[in-house]
């Protein structure tokens, strides 16, 4: 039986809400059991937002969190039933961590008995469905009828949405959605405020802060998401030329131009003279600060006994009952709860009226700087220098394909997406704007994913995007090379391919080496070799530009300029380059 054309569904009102909240893309996977809002997005949205086809649900997910990353603004990601939030599980726990808001639809059932096809329909139902990942988003909710959807899209998008952001799950019932919409659904108040104010940090704690800052004599400043909108980064610069502290960048945002003299990152020896940290909305705030013993599972204390430790930041909120995400409890003088968007131009306002009425702190300020500007052009270029010892030989070194990437991409506006190649591009390459990097790579099978996102944010802006990618990685998900080249996403991908999974090769051979056992086993069950995949054939099979494998270093520099010519073009290019194992 047809329907007439002015027939209105429920899934409909579910577009309406999507369209009213101004998402910019959709990605999913296709699945039944939302099949009802598919029609809707097609037929009564118009494809508006456009749904971005994805060959698993990860993916879908993933390119919502690099998208995230960058804009700060949220898409949605469409999973099916049961299995399909399954297949999202890990990019969902992911995105929890890294705090990006993704708004991730579902769909469940039929809930009614009486509606369910045999069999199928019943293993895809759940009871309730969101208990599956409830223990790492922000929210999750199931409406019982389309009077609850509306109210329910709003809440969970303001609980997106507030500080510390992350992802929401919101299930549809498959039967809901398709049932014709009988009466009008009133939609939120578009006048109406979607998301809170951010909250702002207690003046006399701030003044505190800056008491213990002027008064310290070697401080440092701890930051991690700082930068996760981009004037979090102009305020870190502020606040560190005001006060003279060196700062420290975790990396899992952009908080700090590299060359910048008071830059510390990655130089450990910085902290052991330090008698005052100021931590920045950090989370891994106990990595950076100590030296690591892989092997026994040891840790030394970088900085002294006597460092003092204040802390702002979210650290007591947003906490999982499930992960152990919020790390060890840090000793700390001074906790203030507050976003650092707020917190940290307060901070440098209290600074400089201490600094104004004190000229012998300002001098003192002055020396510190200078001092610190001298340290980090030390390290700097005692970096290249380490990087320059190692650019001949096959496999190829990985300082040698850092410089050789930074020596073709330095006069573009670039992006680096995630992998650094073990540091060396943060080493060696001048991270001068807050966009060029969203952030540190994160687990195993998830950098091609949010690199997708990364370059679909950047789309139409002329910048050039560079995934450097380790083989392993992409091995999970290499259909996501289709979805690029099926929407004309331009990046450039360059392989950091040590046929190995070799993060781990490298924990067996620390325990070989621990337990006397023979060290030339330690590759058994890790390397990826006999056959070692065609990463360029591969590509091109999905309509990509690709060379390779590239294992001569000499070869590089001219296939990453015909590469970057077709990412130029609007399309994405990959160049396989056969890297060096540590060991090696």
């Amino acid at each position: 039986m047809t329907n007439p054309e002015n027939t209105k569904w429920q899934s409909d009102v579910i577009v309406d809400l999507i369209k009213q909240f101004d998402f910019p893309h959709i990605t999913l996977n296709p699945g039944a059991s939302y099949r009802g809002l598919h029609d809707s997005l097609v037929n009564y949205g118009h494809n508006d937002p456009a749904m971005i086809l994805c060959q698993h649900e990860k993916i879908a997910v993933q390119i919502a969190h690099g998208y995230a990353k960058v804009t700060g603004r949220p898409m949605v990601a469409i999973v099916h039933n049961v299995v399909g939030l399954l297949h999202a599980t890990l990019a969902i726990y992911y995105a929890y961590l890294d705090r990006a808001p993704i708004f991730v639809v579902g769909a469940t059932g039929p809930m009614d008995e009486g509606k369910r096809r045999p069999f199928l329909d019943w293993i895809h139902t759940a009871n309730v469905q969101g208990e599956q990942v409830r223990n790492y988003v922000k929210w999750d909710y199931q409406p019982t009828s389309i009077d609850g959807v509306a109210d329910s899209f709003a809440r969970a998008y303001s609980i997106m949405m507030t500080e510390p952001r992350g992802p929401v799950y919101m299930c549809y019932d498959a039967w809901l959605q398709e049932l014709p919409l009988e009466a009008p659904v009133a939609l939120p108040d578009p006048n109406c405020a979607r998301v809170p104010t951010a909250i702002g940090p207690d003046l006399r704690a701030i003044d505190e802060a800056a008491r213990r800052l002027m008064s310290a004599t070697s401080p440092l400043l701890l930051a991690e998401y700082v930068a996760r909108a981009p004037h979090g980064y102009d305020a870190l610069v502020e606040l560190a030329e005001t006060t003279g502290a060196v700062v420290f960048d975790v990396g899992s945002r952009l908080n700090f131009p590299s060359e910048h003299p008071l830059n510390a990152s990655m130089d450990g020896e910085v902290l052991r003279t330090t008698d005052l940290i100021v931590a920045l909305d950090v989370y891994d705030w106990e990595r950076p600060t100590h030296k690591t013993n892989g092997t026994l599972r040891t840790k030394e204390r970088l900085y002294p006994d006597d460092c003092t430790w204040v802390e702002i930041g979210f650290n007591d909120l947003n906490i999982s009952k499930w992960s152990m995400d919020y790390q060890r409890f840090p000793d700390c003088a001074q906790k203030i709860l507050a976003d650092t968007h707020l917190a940290i131009p307060a901070l440098t306002a209290a600074c400089k009226k201490i600094i104004a009425g004190d000229p012998v702190l300002a001098r003192r300020i002055d020396q510190r700087k200078i001092a610190a500007g001298t340290h980090r052009k030390s390290v700097r270029d005692g970096w290249r220098d380490q990087a320059n010892k190692k650019r001949e030989g096959s496999p190829i070194q990985l300082p040698r394909l850092a410089l050789d990437v930074w020596d073709a991409i330095k006069d573009e506006d670039w992006v680096l997406t995630a992998g650094t190649l073990d540091t060396w591009a943060r080493k060696l390459w001048n991270f001068d704007r807050p966009y060029r990097h969203p952030g540190k790579a994160l687990g195993t099978a998830t950098q091609i994913g949010i690199s997708l996102g990364v370059a679909l944010a950047h789309k139409g802006s002329g910048r050039l995007v560079v995934d450097l990618q380790p083989d392993g990685d992409l091995m999970f998900d290499a259909g996501a090379l289709w979805t690029a080249a099926r929407y004309e996403i331009p990046m450039l991908v360059v392989m950091h391919n040590n046929r190995a999974y070799y993060n781990d090769w490298d924990h067996q051979i620390s325990v070989a080496r621990h337990r006397g056992t023979p060290l030339e086993r330690a590759n058994i069950g890790m390397d990826i070799v006999d056959p070692p995949p065609d990463f360029a054939g591969l590509a091109r099979s999905m309509g990509w530009y690709a060379e390779g494998p590239i294992e001569q270093p000499e070869d590089i520099a001219a296939a990453l300029q015909r590469a970057m010519a077709v990412v130029k073009s609007g399309k994405p290019a990959l160049v396989d380059t056969i890297t060096r194992r540590r060991h090696e």
